[in-house]
């Protein structure tokens, strides 16, 4: 590992960063043009003396997830946050080529502008890759798992539980557009492997992930009207939208609502109470 290159790359990528960019005050008495090393810290989830002591050269090798971490929270693009992996001396995860690899610096500098309204970054499989505090106030934040199972898509047809997210009366709906936007996202994709094997898995596991298959419908899923149950505010209708990346492999998704609707009222108390839990017991 190379302690003085890495050390110098990260400040030179600090440095090119305006607060602004990802939402933070840009205050009159700053003494800097970018981040400071508290900011990027805070940003990648870190401890500001851990990383001072990385920009000072200094401190312990840092692992792939904090090197991801960091990428992230620099606004690293591919080329840049490969280089990030090969000064820190770890190797490239293995999804680094794909859509779940590196969320795109567009779609997560609107991310940090998006403060006021749920919204979360995925892949076209319905991966989380990142979302903003409202987003884990209404949905929650995705389970801990990798693989196939990271995507909600899948575990709607494979996990019972995971449709407590929406009344079960819009089950039928949710269903009917997961299979045309999958459908729309396997042609996109062509012979891709990982596209291929969560079809056939889905279609053997379940019956009705089969049979919708067979309609053939297609199409993606840029917008919808959904009812989504809160375990503390019932159930609160938005609309979702979907604004995708330039090679249809991740959407930046967030929702809103109608100003003088129940729902916007909802919204505005779901940013008081955050991710406190105010009914004992429940679940997602």
């Amino acid at each position: 590992m190379n302690h003085s290159e890495l050390a110098a790359y990260l400040k030179s990528r600090r440095d090119r960063i305006r607060p602004a960019d990802v939402g933070l005050p840009t205050g009159p008495r700053r003494r800097v043009a970018g981040l400071r090393r508290e900011e990027v810290a805070q940003l990648a989830g870190l401890s500001a003396d851990y990383y001072t002591e990385l920009e000072r050269g200094r401190g312990a090798q840092p692992s792939a997830q904090v090197v991801a971490s960091l990428a992230r929270a620099l606004r690293l693009n591919g080329d840049e946050r490969d280089h990030l992996f090969h000064l820190a001396d770890r190797p490239l995860p293995p999804a680094a080529d794909g859509p779940a690899g590196h969320v795109q610096p567009a779609l997560l500098g609107l991310l940090d502008q998006l403060t006021s309204t749920p919204a979360q970054v995925i892949t076209d499989l319905h991966e989380v890759l990142v979302q903003n505090r409202l987003a884990v106030a209404l949905i929650g934040p995705p389970p801990a798992v990798r693989g196939p199972e990271a995507s909600f898509v899948h575990r709607w047809f494979t996990d019972p539980g995971s449709r407590t997210l929406y009344p079960s009366e819009d089950h039928d709906h949710h269903s009917r557009v997961f299979v045309a936007d999958l459908q729309a996202v396997a042609a996109r994709r062509g012979r891709d492997p990982e596209v291929q094997e969560m079809v056939t898995v889905l279609r053997r596991r379940n019956e009705e992930f089969a049979a919708l298959w067979e309609t053939r419908d297609v199409a993606l899923r840029r917008a919808d009207h959904k009812r989504i149950v809160h375990p503390a505010l019932g159930v609160i209708e938005l609309d979702c939208t979907s604004m995708f990346s330039e090679d249809g492999r991740q959407r930046l998704l967030w929702f809103s609502a109608r100003p003088g609707t129940e729902g916007a009222a909802q919204l505005e108390l779901l940013s008081v109470i955050g991710t406190q839990d105010m009914t004992a017991g429940a679940d997602r």
